[in-house]
C-alpha cells in the first residue's frame, strides 16, 4: 500500500490512504490491461515494463525486462536466487518491442527502447540475468561487451556424443551457438552432493564430445570482480571478441556501480 491506480484523466484523480492515482490521458494500445475479474483490470506485463520505464534507472529496467522474459519472479526486493519462484515467461522481448513501438511520443519510450537492446528471452533465474548483464552490457554500462548468447539454449548430443550422454538433449545456461561455447552458471543450491556433480560432470563431457567449449561460473566467482573479469576473458577468447575495456577510462567507475546495483 498504496495501490498505485492510472486514470485517463485528472478529473477520476483520487488520493486516499490506500490509493494512488496516475494520469496518463492517451489511450492504451491493445493488450495493455488484463481483466481479472470483480471489475478489476491489472496492468499487462508489457505496460508494468513500460510504466517502469519512468520509475527505474537503466541498468534495473534490463534486470526487470530479463525476470519479465525470463521463468522465474521475484517475490520482494531482493530475496537471493533460493527465493525465486519458477513459473513460465510472463512475455517476450518481441511482445516487449511491439508494445513499446505503439507508445510513441509518451514518457519513457526512449529509456524502454534503449533497454530493449540488452534484453534476451529465457533466463532462468536472478543470479543467471546478473551475469548475463555484467558480461554483454556495453562498456559505458559497466558490463564486459560481449554479444548476447542464446539462454538455456537446447543442445542435442551427437551420434559420436550419445555413447557418453545420459540424456536425449542438454540446456546450456549461457550458450553461442555460432562459437559452440557455453557459460554455466552453477548455484550454490542446485548444483551441490554426490549426485548432483556426477550428472554436471557427465554432461560437461558430453557437450566437450561435441566440440563445446564450456566454462562454470560459481555465484562466488559472479561476486568477486578480478574472478569474473578471468571469466568474461575467457569467454572473449572463446567467442572471438577482444576486450577493450581497459582502454576506456570511466569503465571501472561504471563496473562498480553495475555491481552495486545488481549485487
Amino acid at each position: 500500500m498504496p495501490l498505485d491506480a492510472t486514470v485517463s484523466s485528472k478529473a477520476a484523480r483520487r488520493v486516499t490512504s490506500v490509493v494512488r492515482s496516475h494520469v496518463f490521458e492517451a489511450a492504451l494500445p491493445r493488450g495493455g490491461v488484463v481483466y481479472v475479474g470483480g471489475g478489476l483490470c491489472v496492468s499487462s506485463p508489457e505496460l508494468c515494463f513500460f510504466w517502469m520505464a519512468s520509475e527505474l534507472s537503466l541498468v534495473k529496467l534490463i534486470e526487470l525486462g530479463f525476470e519479465l522474459c525470463g521463468s522465474y519472479s521475484l517475490p520482494g526486493p531482493a530475496p537471493g536466487e533460493e527465493g525465486a519462484y519458477r513459473r513460465p515467461p510472463l512475455t517476450s522481448t518481441k511482445k516487449l518491442a511491439a508494445f513499446v513501438g505503439q507508445m510513441a511520443g509518451a514518457h519513457g519510450v526512449r529509456k524502454a527502447t534503449r533497454a530493449l537492446r540488452y534484453i534476451a528471452d529465457g533466463s532462468a533465474s536472478p543470479m543467471e540475468t546478473v551475469l548475463v548483464m555484467l558480461l554483454t552490457l556495453p562498456y559505458k554500462l559497466g558490463g564486459y561487451g560481449l554479444y548476447m548468447p542464446e539462454l538455456n539454449a537446447r543442445v542435442t548430443p551427437a551420434k559420436t556424443a550419445k555413447k557418453i550422454a545420459s540424456k536425449s538433449h542438454y540446456y546450456c545456461d549461457l550458450f553461442w551457438p555460432d562459437v559452440d561455447v557455453a557459460a554455466e552458471y552453477d548455484s550454490d543450491q542446485f548444483h551441490t552432493g554426490p549426485d548432483r556433480i556426477s550428472s554436471d560432470s557427465k554432461r560437461r563431457n558430453a557437450l566437450a564430445t561435441m566440440g563445446v567449449l564450456v566454462v562454470t561460473v560459481t555465484n562466488r566467482q559472479i561476486r568477486d570482480t578480478v574472478e569474473l573479469e578471468k571469466v568474461a576473458k575467457q569467454l572473449a577468447a572463446g567467442i572471438g571478441k577482444q576486450l577493450r575495456h581497459n582502454e576506456k577510462p570511466g569503465f571501472r567507475n561504471a563496473q562498480r556501480e553495475l555491481r552495486g546495483m545488481l549485487l
